[in-house]
């Protein structure tokens, strides 16, 4: 057993002394202004500078110490973790309310080799002091390595080695962590509330990067994850749902197959989730899987799924599993797809459908489940890699006697298949979408008008047919001037960023009252700009 640092509690106190002393001479002398408080934070290091210093073997010990100490004395918040250095643990790390657990970028908490956890799924490498009620606790700033091959034999997604997991949270923070070469989860929680997961690093872990069961108000945005196995980011039975601004995909693991996001429905009410402005590209599975199952519940439980203004491509490679795509769905109500980008996507850009025909078993009761698809761009769709034949569409539904598609002013172009199974489509575009840099993955719309290129507005020779051809009633106030009075088709639709119509000013009422009253007129006006003015 290594000592405890005793002398901890006395060096604080003596701080203090300190401060005071200092702070009665600066006011004797007429020179202090402001008060002067001690620093409220508990370093742990690996060289005899912390006020708990580790060896590099059992470092949960000294670390576990430290977190104590701050719980059992109100005038401290933090414990930081000093670089660089490797605090390998054998056991868990504790933490308890109302506790921040910082560290500097390159200090390390890692697995030892061979752990032996083999009886301990749900044991964490960070997890929760007691069985109370956890709250108010930040994690940020230090790297978490799974040392998943230094531990085989262990199935992933069991549990075991969850890197964070906390049960009965509130206000949880986890940010600005590299965690990586896990077996189990990223952060896990169940039955939480108040949980924000954002500008974190995640790399090849054995189950999820963010897995939210039964817990309410979570948001994760700006991340970067590559999935070794199943999401990067999922919810079960959640509620109040956010997924912004992240970039998710995946590297080779010979049981990877997961989606990049998953949002799964069994019993509770989940009718308020908003997924944008996400990148997904190059996942196992779907980019996006949504599925509801299990119970039979009204439609009301499970609706309003709103996702719009991600970019999807390349998604969907896995070829051992048949449920992959862009956006696979099942068992929501009300979902609106819109201006989102699916490009290269396998099998279809959005499908209904249930995993490898097992829709007797997942398929919850009733009927008139219905998907809404517009705005959006779907071009260059793929056959799937297993089973191919018939796949390589831009919409499919496989479940025609329980769910249906509303497809609105949408472009499709150049899929493999065709564009559509089992729906039709009203007001949508059939052209080359004529993306900036398909190559690059730049997706901004080519305009004689201007075009953002991430640093200005530049114009090209030629003006994309997805530019003010969106659904009529769909918002447009975002996007700057001149903006034909209406939405552009794809990603950049009613932002900042959206490509400037082309048009001479005063005429965009009549650009939108021609587009209004006929589609094949704006199409024939369009080639009328292009030949006299830019060609």
């Amino acid at each position: 057993m290594k000592k405890r640092n005793w002398i901890c509690k006395w060096k604080n106190r003596k701080n203090v002394g300190i401060y005071i002393v200092i702070l009665f001479f600066l006011i004797l002398t007429g020179t202090a202004s402001i008060s002067l408080t001690p620093d409220m934070t508990v370093y742990v290091a690996g060289d005899s500078s912390g006020d708990f210093n580790c060896d590099g073997e059992a470092d949960q010990v000294e670390i576990n110490q430290a977190l104590k100490f701050v719980a059992e004395n109100p005038d401290y918040t933090t414990v930081y973790l000093k670089g660089p250095f490797t605090y390998t643990i054998d056991e868990t790390i504790y933490i308890h309310s109302n506790t921040t657990l910082k560290g500097d970028s390159d200090a390390v908490v890692k697995l030892i080799d061979r752990a032996g956890w083999t009886n301990k799924p749900m044991i964490p490498l960070i997890g929760k002091y007691g069985d109370s009620k956890i709250t108010n606790v930040t994690i940020s700033g230090f790297e978490i390595d799974g040392n998943h091959d230094g531990n085989t034999g262990h199935s992933k997604g069991q549990g075991y080695y969850n890197m964070i997991y906390f049960n009965n949270a509130t206000n949880i923070t986890v940010c600005n962590m590299y965690m990586h070469d896990g077996h189990g989860d990223g952060l896990r929680i169940n039955y939480g509330e108040n949980i924000q997961f954002y500008n974190n690093n995640i790399y090849q872990l054995g189950h999820d990067g963010l897995y939210a069961i039964e817990s309410y108000n979570v948001k994760a945005w700006n991340n970067t994850i590559t999935c070794r196995t199943n999401s990067g980011l999922r919810v079960w039975n959640s509620n109040h749902v956010k997924f912004y601004d992240n970039v998710i995909d995946s590297t080779y693991d010979r049981s990877a197959g997961g989606p990049g996001i998953q949002i799964q429905k069994s019993s509770a009410v989940m009718d308020d989730i908003e997924v944008y402005n996400n990148v997904i590209h190059n996942t196992f599975g779907p980019g996006l899987w949504l599925i509801g199952y299990d119970s039979s519940y009204s439609k009301e439980e499970a609706r309003n799924v709103h996702i719009h203004h991600n970019i999807f491509y390349s998604t969907g490679t896995n070829p051992s599993i048949d449920w992959v795509g862009g956006i696979v769905i099942s068992g929501f109500y009300d979902t609106l797809i819109e201006n989102n980008v699916f490009d290269g996507v396998y099998h279809a850009a959005v499908v209904h459908m249930y995993p490898d025909g097992k829709s007797a078993d997942l398929s919850p009761k009733g009927k008139g489940y219905t998907t809404i698809v517009r705005n959006n761009i779907i071009a260059n769709t793929l056959e799937r890699k297993k089973s191919s034949l018939g796949t390589g569409y831009g919409v499919i539904n496989y479940l025609p006697e329980s769910h249906s598609f509303v497809i609105q002013n949408n472009c499709l172009y150049n899929n493999k298949g065709g564009d559509f199974i089992n729906a039709t489509s009203t007001g949508s575009v059939y052209e080359n979408p004529l993306f900036a840099s398909r190559r690059n993955h730049d997706y901004h719309l080519k305009s004689t008008g201007g075009r953002w290129n991430g640093k200005t507005w530049v114009k090209d020779r030629v003006i994309s047919p997805c530019i003010d051809a969106g659904y009529s009633s769909s918002d447009y106030s975002q996007e700057p001037e001149d903006n034909g009075g209406r939405i552009n088709i794809g990603r950049y639709g009613n932002t900042e960023e959206a490509s400037k119509s082309g048009i001479m000013p005063g005429y965009q009422a009549w650009w939108y009252k021609v587009s209004q009253v006929s589609p094949l007129g704006l199409k024939i006006l369009r080639t009328l700009i292009r030949i006299f003015f830019f060609i």
